[in-house]
């Protein structure tokens, strides 16, 4: 067998490989939007075959109706938007700050706050939750109230309080670090003999040239803070700052139809999908060039 065979059978069965594993993680998303059509009647008649995959008689949209009559979907959804939005926005800023200071700037303690912030990436949200929830409750907040500015102490029933304390994120801290220390240096020293200081090395050559692993860190930063359910559920007791994770936990108390929690399932599993398809291929081209420098 030539070279040339072996080399396409080897493409032929890496593509059969990858499409099956394609079709593992597809295929919850795909029931889930199919059933998002369908009664719950038709869910469970044809949980057993692959007609559970394709669209019934009885396909229409009143699973989607009634997920707007029955929850604040609208007002959940506009909240997890702002949240996710500033999230990403301020993590991209302040990790890539920290990340440049760490990877091209000389300061005695970096190689220390390196290895502290590696090892926070294995530290799960659950074990500081109740000491961040201690802060939070303690911080003041100002606020303007007939006319004159006040503080309040505690920071709970509030949007701050599901943004300020994840903009900062070791693991995006760590992802920048490691696209910055491959970028040649000699950019830096050329900028710094034209009289550029760390600002304008940081604003205008570093982060121009940086465009993948910003878009990594903003699907990172923003699915993590979509999926947000823990905090907000100890910080969040009213509905006017609710996000949609914990929303769910509310639809399920109005409905026991299985289609309409596909639906609501569907919807708020859309942007997620949309914002991972608007930056797929800056990701891709950051894993790419991890895979050739690493």
């Amino acid at each position: 067998m030539t070279t040339t065979w072996r080399q396409r059978l080897r493409d032929l069965a890496l593509f059969l490989a990858m499409s099956a594993i394609g079709i593992v993680f597809i295929a919850p998303l795909l029931f889930m939007f199919i059933s998002s059509f369908k009664s719950d009647g038709a869910i469970f008649a044809n949980l057993n075959s692959w007609s559970a995959y394709l669209p019934s008689a009885d396909w229409s949209m009143r699973n989607y109706t009634a997920v707007f009559e029955k929850s604040d979907l609208p007002a959940f959804l506009l909240n997890s938007t702002l949240i996710a939005t500033l999230i990403v926005i301020g993590g991209v800023l302040v990790n890539s700050m920290l990340a440049f200071s760490i990877a091209r700037m000389r300061w005695r303690g970096r190689n220390l706050l390196l290895a502290l912030v590696v090892a926070l990436v294995i530290v799960p949200f659950e074990v500081i939750a109740i000491p961040l929830l201690s802060l939070v409750a303690r911080l003041p907040w100002p606020a303007i109230e007939h006319g004159q500015l006040v503080l309040h102490t505690g920071w709970f029933n509030s949007l701050h309080v599901q943004v300020i304390p994840f903009l900062a994120n070791a693991f995006c801290v760590f992802l920048f670090y490691q696209f910055f220390r491959d970028i040649p240096p000699e950019l830096d020293e050329a900028a710094k003999m034209d009289g550029a200081g760390p600002w304008t090395v940081y604003a205008r050559i570093i982060m121009p040239n940086s465009g993948p692993v910003i878009a990594t860190a903003a699907i990172v930063l923003f699915i993590s803070a979509w999926n947000q359910y823990l905090w907000p559920i100890m910080v969040i007791q009213g509905e006017a700052f609710r996000p949609v994770q914990p929303g769910i936990q509310q639809f399920f108390g109005r409905t026991n139809s299985w289609g309409q929690i596909m639906a609501y399932a569907s919807v708020i599993t859309l942007p997620v999908l949309a914002v991972f398809l608007a930056f797929q291929r800056q990701f891709v081209a950051s894993v790419a060039g991890a895979g050739v420098k690493g």
